[in-house]
């Protein structure tokens, strides 16, 4: 399927439409423009189910070497970053590990490359934070999430601004809202893009957009910060007027939305005030990214098709 997406004649095309560019080069004058709008962005270096040790290391590379580029052009928090944990090592063998895939040891509490991950994205949120930004931990398939609430919680020790995701169509986020919340987190609530099954997941929109707002509420009443992740308006006008009634101020929430997804509604949140941040991908590993966001709205789905037949 990969190599067929990819020999597609309209891919390209499509694929622009949700990746910034392939390079940092290419993305950095993406923030600016966003800054110039008044817009915030966080940035995502795309790439996922590495397959080894080398790989997690050069993804922590391809961050540490955003940073850097990130460090001179002076945005602070307008420019911060996401990343995946399973592109960090998260889903690789634990080293403890016997070559029969026996433990050598006692189990650890979160099998595989949990510690690998943790290693390799501290030093990450290390030098965001060395120049005025943050990271959030993105929310991936539901059997890597106690893992990455975990890192989450040994992160914020050191670096209390450090975010994640939640979803709402899983069961136990509501749970998971609860306890962010009370922590004083920055928390980034989507509806969810994974293939989950229907005993971890509701599978109905309409129940998916129930549990969204049931879990912002929890949020808009708690501690923390909420970074309200979606494109739909009914959402985006509930958000507002839960805000309202928390009585948060228009610089202790923000949307955030997805680049190349209502680019306007971007500038017109922006000119009321909100804090608004674009989802902003970038990179040559960009299959699974791209792949989530046409199956996340059949517009989307139907604007691939359409640019596959057509001739370049």
């Amino acid at each position: 399927m990969r190599r067929f997406v990819s020999a597609a004649p309209g891919t390209k095309q499509v694929v622009g439409r949700f990746i910034a560019g392939e390079t940092v080069e290419q993305v950095i004058p993406i923030v600016r423009d966003a800054a110039d709008k008044g817009l915030e962005v966080t940035l995502d270096v795309v790439g996922e189910d590495i397959t080894t040790r080398e790989q997690a290391f050069a993804a922590r590379d391809a961050y540490l070497e955003l940073v850097e580029r990130l460090k001179g052009l002076g945005l602070g928090e307008r420019a911060e970053m996401s990343v995946k944990l399973s592109m960090f090592g998260q889903s690789l063998p634990s080293p403890a590990a016997t070559p029969n895939g026996g433990p050598s040891g006692p189990a650890p509490q979160f099998p595989g490359g949990h510690e690998l991950a943790l290693a390799n994205v501290r030093p990450v949120v290390e030098a965001a934070a060395a120049i005025g930004t943050t990271v959030t931990l993105d929310a991936e398939d539901h059997t890597t999430l106690d893992s990455m609430f975990a890192i989450h919680e040994e992160l914020r020790k050191d670096f209390p601004q450090t975010g994640c995701v939640i979803q709402a169509y899983l069961f136990r986020t509501e749970d998971d809202a609860r306890r962010l919340a009370a922590n004083g987190s920055r928390v980034r609530i989507v509806k969810g893009a994974y293939k989950e099954p229907a005993t971890v997941a509701f599978q109905d929109k309409a129940e998916i957009d129930k549990a969204y707002v049931r879990i912002l509420k929890i949020l808009m009443a708690g501690d923390g910060y909420p970074m309200i992740g979606s494109h739909d308006p009914r959402l985006i006008a509930v958000s507002q007027e839960l805000a309202r009634r928390a009585g948060r101020k228009l610089d202790e929430y923000e949307f955030q939305m997805l680049y190349g997804i209502r680019s306007e509604e971007h500038v017109r949140l922006a000119a009321e005030g909100h804090r608004m941040r674009v989802y902003t991908a970038y990179g040559t590993d960009w299959y699974g990214y791209f792949m989530r966001r046409l199956a996340e709205k059949p517009a989307n789905l139907l604007f691939f098709v359409r640019s596959m037949i057509t001739k370049n």
